[in-house]
């Protein structure tokens, strides 16, 4: 039986937090030791330029990454473990398919019409700040998806016109082209419980500034736990569990006993205090292994490295042959 190609890029942007890795990583690292997953993923470093500017929190951000999936048990001999900038065939697809893109189609890209909108109520120019980085971006997520025929690509429900899109450029090339290339991908949408709540109630994410980081050490991660937002509540009084910042975090990491345990903990009244504390003692013995390989692995930029590179040859292994196909339907070819 062949098996299913998944791909997922993680844009180099900031440190990884637990929404990240209750969202995306834990449950991509867990899908790729099945042995009918045939699992791409990919630092998009490309993808990072159009939101950061800074070259150092680039590099930065791409070593956390790399050394969180890494600490985690990602097994890079069953999986494709790549950095975007080290296969070069997705940007030189990027550029073909940007040839057969019509413009209307990224016009009507959320991101561009979202930063366009700003604009137009703040009364300026619709374009003002908006760089080609971002209006092309579907385009070089496209290629990141088709260079290797992925077919489930897991996302955000804020990401699925990006897939939709690259089946239409996907379905262009083809047809044009009069040649089978690609392979339509198809978004797998995480549920919306694997959304994690932010230190202010609202989904954790860069954007809010409300994250936990991973790995952070054991005093921070507490320090951070009790910033958590909670209402006035007193010890002894009720507390919706359906309501709380707090036990969404906890039932992201608990099993099935230890979440009824802490309804029941609620139900009677637990201190807000007490409730973060053990809270803390949850994550933190889940995360403690793996935080000192993760710190093992920031002291060892060169095993990170070579991790890498194997990665962009099995990657690159793939992505050649395929970028001759198109090469060659595109009449980009050597004269015979």
């Amino acid at each position: 039986m062949a098996k299913q190609r998944v791909l997922t890029g993680i844009t180099t942007t900031g440190t990884p937090h637990l929404g990240n890795y209750v969202g995306a990583i834990r449950p991509a690292i867990e899908s790729s030791r099945s042995a009918d997953i045939d699992a791409y993923f990919f630092l998009a470093d490309y993808h990072a330029l159009i939101k950061c500017g800074d070259p150092a929190k680039v590099q930065q951000s791409t070593k956390e990454i790399a050394a969180t999936w890494l600490a985690l048990g990602l097994d890079t001999d069953n999986t494709t473990f790549y950095r975007q900038s080290d296969v070069p065939e997705v940007t030189e697809l990027s550029w073909i398919l940007t040839c057969l893109t019509a413009k209307g189609l990224m016009n009507r890209a959320h991101a561009y019409k979202a930063s366009v909108q700003v604009n137009e109520e703040e009364g300026v120019d619709p374009d003002k700040g908006i760089m080609m980085g971002l209006f092309n971006y579907p385009i070089l997520m496209a290629a990141d998806i088709l260079m290797f025929n992925g077919e489930k690509i897991p996302v955000g429900k804020d990401q699925v016109q990006h897939i939709e899109m690259a089946r239409d450029i996907a379905q262009k090339f083809n047809h044009h082209y009069k040649q089978e290339v690609f392979t339509l991908p198809e978004a797998v949408v995480g549920e919306d419980g694997a959304i994690l709540s932010g230190l202010d109630g609202r989904k954790m994410s860069k954007s809010y500034n409300n994250t936990i980081p991973l790995f952070l050490p054991e005093k921070k991660l507490q320090k951070h736990i009790n910033k958590i937002k909670t209402n006035l509540l007193e010890p002894g009084e009720a507390k919706d569990p359906n309501d709380s910042a707090v036990f969404a975090i906890w039932q992201a990491f608990a099993n099935t006993e230890q979440q009824q345990y802490m309804r029941e903990q609620f139900a009677q009244g637990i201190a807000w205090g007490q409730a973060k504390k053990e809270l803390f003692a949850l994550i933190n013995e889940q995360v403690s292994a793996a935080r000192e390989r993760y710190e093992a692995l920031m002291a060892d930029g060169a095993f990170i490295e070579q991790e890498l590179q194997k990665g962009a040859a099995k990657a690159r292994a793939s992505a050649k042959p395929l970028m001759e196909k198109v090469r060659r339907a595109a009449g980009i070819a050597p004269i015979s």
